[in-house]
């Protein structure tokens, strides 16, 4: 018996020119390349220009996508932008893409997960594509973190960066089985308790200001492991696959240690993960996509590949993804 699926046809991503290294940090703020990246595997993060905004970002990791699908831009009927550093309270930056895109039909609208934010985005249209409502839709995740950082809290600032990634999804039919292309099953996860771990500390309808992004970084740490693997076992028990079966683990890159101790935990070798952290820091929700379309320029996931996407963010927000290329 068939079903429709959400068939990724295509990725693209956008990373600002202004490139900003461990170095030049340590000569702002008490730190140092070698403090940065033995603790996060970051070296460097690309900072968006001024005037430069998250709509800006990503319309052009949306052109990318489109172009690599080979797609043109009036078969989108949706578009969902995952952030949490939109331009405008409102409206949403989704129809900033939209119009700059020449679009003018379809829905389009944000969704904020944080950092789980394109893992959400990609499970709300992977549905509304398989209700029938929608035909081909473009999720992205993108991201301007510089904005809201405090530029003299060592903890935070040497961790984010801004970019956006892109993919395009297809509906289309498929046999019903592990072996379809698209996106195979999605499981998200909340818990609010956890707000004061990870947060900013402003907003419109609280303090009336942007504010600024602040973690208990310990207890991010001590607790992204094992959620995560919550969700990734989940997707597993849903598809009768497991860690031997995926070809590739992209996971949300927020720190390498993360990243190794997930894949330690869930006997994913380490050949498999894609690991982009070290080029662009936290892009939030843009670095999975981010990962992805890095590891499909350079020709390691082809298609038929199984992939694993996972990600953690404030909340807490977590979620998972399978889906075969």
């Amino acid at each position: 018996m068939t079903m429709t699926r959400s068939v990724v046809l295509g990725c693209g991503s956008y990373l600002p020119e202004k490139v900003l290294t461990n170095a030049e940090l340590a000569a702002k703020v008490d730190t140092s390349d070698e403090w940065i990246v033995q603790r996060t595997g970051i070296r460097e993060r690309h900072i968006a220009a001024e005037g430069e905004f998250t709509s800006h970002l990503a319309i052009k990791a949306a052109q990318a996508a489109l172009a690599d699908a080979g797609v043109d831009a009036q078969s989108i009927d949706l578009i969902v932008l995952a952030t949490s550093t939109p331009d405008n309270t409102f409206p949403a930056s989704a129809v900033a893409v939209q119009n700059g895109l020449g679009i003018n039909h379809g829905a389009a609208f944000d969704l904020q997960a944080v950092c789980s934010g394109f893992v959400f985005a990609l499970a709300t249209a992977d549905s509304l594509l398989r209700s029938g409502n929608f035909r081909r839709a473009l999720v992205i995740g993108a991201e301007t973190f510089s904005r809201i950082l405090d530029w003299s809290d060592r903890g935070t600032c040497v961790l984010f960066g801004d970019g956006a990634g892109a993919i395009v999804l297809d509906a289309q039919q498929q046999p019903g089985a592990p072996s379809d292309r698209g996106v195979l099953t999605t499981h998200l996860r909340s818990d609010g308790r956890h707000k004061a771990k990870l947060f900013v500390d402003g907003g419109p309808s609280s303090t009336q200001t942007v504010g600024h992004l602040r973690m208990e970084g310990r207890e991010v740490f001590k607790h992204a492991v094992g959620m995560i693997t919550d969700v990734i076992v989940d997707a597993f028990n849903a598809t009768g696959t497991s860690a031997e079966d995926v070809d590739w683990f992209i996971p949300h890159q927020a720190n390498k240690r993360i990243i190794d101790a997930s894949a330690h935990k869930l006997h994913i070798a380490p050949q498999k993960v894609v690991l982009t952290v070290d080029r662009h820091g936290n892009t939030s929700a843009a670095s999975i996509p981010l990962a992805l379309c890095t590891a499909v320029a350079d020709g390691r996931v082809k298609r038929g590949d199984l992939l694993l996407l996972e990600a953690m963010g404030g909340g807490f927000t977590w979620g998972s993804a399978l889906v075969r290329w």
